[in-house]
């Protein structure tokens, strides 16, 4: 699934279904269920909203994400539960692929990390400027260095955080439950939003029972 200008989420492997949450907690009574019921519903709404949260561990989903570098960061925050493997620049050369936002937001006056609404459209266009002429200088100093013979581990430490990256992300269903319930919040970033609800989207399928929660 497409997400933001140049990004996507990608699922690449699922081990599990909301049978999977059921019958990890029914083993403690030594049952097990071949297909989900209306009870077995509301067991595992019962199990999350009263926080027994491992049989919601026991399922797995693994995703290949391409997301600005300030989205990963903020993603990899979320650790337990979680396998990460990122491209290394180290390794290879990054390509000209920095996150273009349609509107710069201005700061918000209630929340100190947030935003809110666009900048005055006088700005705007002078905005973009100032932004575009940091990538292009950016990107040309990490081509200079790379010419010279620098290493490739150290060039690109002039590469902004709007550079465009790659990684594999398996998680638990509880882990990617408890990413969606803080990323689909309306005080995370935007950006993040927008992957968090292509997130719950793309695996809805898989557990369309447990991701309503």
């Amino acid at each position: 699934m497409k997400v933001l200008d140049k990004g996507f989420v990608e699922i690449v492997d699922v081990m599990g279904s909301d049978l999977s949450v059921v019958n990890s907690a029914r083993v403690s009574f030594g049952k097990k269920a071949e297909e989900i019921r209306p009870r077995d519903e509301r067991l595992i709404n019962y199990l999350w909203k009263h926080n027994h949260s491992s049989p919601f561990r026991h399922a797995t989903i693994q995703f290949h994400i391409k997301a600005p570098i300030f989205v990963l960061r903020q993603w990899m925050k979320h650790q337990i539960g979680c396998a990460w493997n990122e491209i290394s620049g180290r390794y290879v050369e990054f390509d000209y692929e920095f996150y273009t936002p349609k509107h710069f937001r201005v700061q918000s006056k209630d929340n100190k990390q947030g935003s809110e609404g666009a900048v005055d459209p006088k700005i705007e266009q002078q905005a973009q400027e100032i932004y575009w002429n940091t990538c292009d200088n950016a990107m040309q100093s990490y081509s200079a260095l790379l010419n010279m013979g620098v290493a490739k581990e150290q060039a690109r430490m002039v590469l902004p955080l709007n550079l465009y990256s790659e990684c594999y992300w398996t998680a638990s269903l509880q882990a990617v439950m408890h990413f969606l319930k803080l990323r689909e919040d309306t005080h995370a970033q935007w950006e993040i939003q927008e992957y968090a609800r292509s997130v719950r989207e793309i695996s809805g399928e898989h557990f369309p029972i447990s991701l309503k929660l």
